[in-house]
């Protein structure tokens, strides 16, 4: 719109306001599914960076006394690949695709609060540029992506003052350096953004539902995002406890973390894992909703179980909050606290187990189409699969005792994160790609990718759980030769690369739809044959949304304003 005119060789040209500029636009956009898309794109943007970190880690594993890097640059590259997988990835990538998709699954023009959503971005992407600039400054967070006091309360300095070696640990005062305060306040800008957000689905979930919609019908990726976003909001408050008590003792003399002082350095620990532990459910919830709503379409029967899969992720949201010193058996914690975390991380499993059955329920008797986002669905629940029971292996505390600490617990995160949420997320992408574009993404480079990630991550990741076995520490710089680690870390480093092959083959999936694309093969922009809402209105949808909002009448209404001749939703739809 023009606010005034220049005028030019006698002509009065309007003049364009920068918001309306196409950089301009995408800077200043409230819409949700284009801050969805941001989202999405600088989600991936720092997948990439933390696959390079891997890629440098398992280099540098490889084979015996290897010296790619440093034992700090070492430290620090595993530090921000942890950091960058879990806060700058899975968590903005889960949050971008609710953002494009959520508002649209439940009839609503946009987002509850748009210029919040809006500022829950730009926190996302300030902050990860923030820790990455730390790499400029020689100073990158060190600590690992857990932080542990009291190696991360190595204060840089005590008032301004030069740190005396001497008197240092009376002091407080350990070894210089910025590195952790980097991640303290880098993560604390991610945990504003994931508050925001959280708040803002909860509250467009309550209220902007189109009618009809109930609670009992709303599609599974929805349920899921609720349910993560209660999470984010009552978890995340104490990782900023954690953080910002940290920050006072590395600047202000305080001793919170600090034995020789009175401090506690299992506080820390304390504080960080109860956020720890919910963040885990965080990250995999989001992608259970996802392929609750792959499998249905592409079996062409109902969800089996609805309402288990949706009140089973409730409870899997109340239960995350009574596991988190399952991480902590080895420090000495009191038998009966011991006895009741075993006991309630192996309750939490009954719920998730409830998820995995009721989905090869509906893929069980389904006409099944093995689509791109099919086969990474059904390659979820088996990697999903695996990582969960190595997972209630270490809720056994004597295992525990010998496995912690240990690449078992290594293989087991990266079964959960990549055999789980990372395949969840990429079945999401090709199966909403067409939506958020109106074209499709080539299906032999998705099968081709597919397949290199089963293979590469069951090379890089199984022969950790032996590593572990063997007595290999997690953190490990570096390992002299005659352990017996050598063939399995040089497997798990050729898996690694494998996976790194099929992040570029999708890499060029994307580049050739977007250079030499074909469009979705159905006129309405739906070639699924779909069922929930977002499929009913144009691909790509309008700024609107709906011209009318829909009204919902079962849990499957675009199908059954497709399908009135099927009467399956008189059985199953409400």
């Amino acid at each position: 719109m023009a606010t005034g005119t220049v005028v030019t060789r006698g002509r009065a040209i309007p003049r364009q306001r920068w918001s309306d500029t196409t950089l301009g636009s995408w800077i200043t956009t409230t819409d949700h599914k284009r801050i969805g898309i941001l989202y999405i794109y600088t989600a991936f943007t720092f997948f990439l960076a933390g696959g390079i970190e891997a890629e440098l880690i398992r280099l540098q594993l490889a084979q015996p006394n290897e010296k790619l890097l440093t034992p700090q640059q070492y430290d620090q590259v595993f530090t921000m690949h942890g950091t960058t997988m879990i806060f700058l990835f899975i968590m903005p990538m889960m949050t971008g695709l609710g953002n494009y998709v959520v508002p649209l699954m439940v009839g609503a023009r946009d987002m509850a609060f748009p210029r919040i959503n809006a500022l829950g971005y730009w926190l996302l992407l300030f902050g990860g540029l923030f820790m990455y600039a730390s790499f400029l400054t020689g100073g990158a967070p060190n600590a690992g992506w857990f932080n542990y006091a009291p190696l991360s309360d190595a204060a840089p300095a005590c008032f301004g003052a030069p740190v005396n070696v001497a008197t240092a640990p009376l002091s407080g005062c350990f070894a210089p350096g910025q590195n952790v305060d980097f991640w303290i306040i880098g993560l604390n800008m991610l945990g504003i953004a994931s508050i925001t957000s959280g708040l803002n689905f909860i509250v467009t979930v309550f209220r902007l539902r189109a009618p009809g919609l109930t609670i009992n019908r709303m599609p599974l990726f929805t349920w899921m995002t609720l349910v993560t976003s209660f999470l984010l909001v009552f978890a995340m408050p104490s990782l900023t406890t954690a953080s910002a008590l940290l920050l006072l003792d590395r600047h202000l003399g305080t001793h919170f973390y600090q034995a020789n002082h009175g401090g506690d350095p299992l506080l820390w620990q304390h504080l960080f894992w109860s956020f720890g532990h919910p963040e885990v459910y965080i990250l995999i919830l989001p992608a259970f909703g996802i392929i609750s709503e792959v499998l249905p379409v592409f079996s062409r029967k109902p969800l089996f179980g609805y309402t288990f899969v949706a009140w089973s992720g409730v409870a899997i949201g109340f239960l995350s909050f009574t596991v988190w010193a399952h991480h902590m058996f080895a420090v000495g914690l009191p038998l009966v606290a011991q006895a009741f975390f075993a006991s309630t991380t192996t309750l939490i499993a009954i719920p998730t187990a409830v998820k995995i059955f009721n989905w090869v329920g509906t893929v069980y008797g389904g006409k099944l189409k093995f689509d791109v986002p099919m086969c990474f669905a059904l390659g979820f629940i088996v990697m999903f699969l695996i990582g969960g029971l190595n997972g209630v292996a270490l809720a056994v505390v004597p295992f525990d005792y010998q496995a912690t600490d240990s690449y078992f617990v290594v293989s087991h995160l990266h079964y959960v994160l990549f055999g789980g949420s990372v395949l969840g997320i990429f079945a999401g992408i090709y199966y909403w790609f067409p939506k958020m574009s109106g074209k499709m993404l080539n299906a032999k480079l998705g099968y081709l990718q597919f397949w290199l990630f089963i293979i590469g991550l069951n090379l890089a990741f199984f022969p950790m759980h032996i590593l572990g076995l063997l007595g290999m520490p997690r953190r490990q710089y570096t390992y002299p030769a005659g352990l017996g680690w050598d063939g399995l870390n040089l497997t798990a480093t050729i898996g690694a690369l494998i996976i790194a092959l099929g992040v570029l083959v999708f890499l060029l999936n994307w580049a050739l739809t977007l250079f030499w694309p074909r469009y979705a093969p159905v006129a309405s922009g739906d070639p699924w044959d779909a069922f929930t809402l977002e499929w009913d209105t144009t691909s790509p949808p309008p700024a609107y949304n709906f011209e009318t909002i829909p009204v919902v009448r079962s849990r499957r209404p675009f199908y059954d304003l497709k399908h009135p001749e099927d009467p399956d939703w008189k059985r199953t739809g409400h």
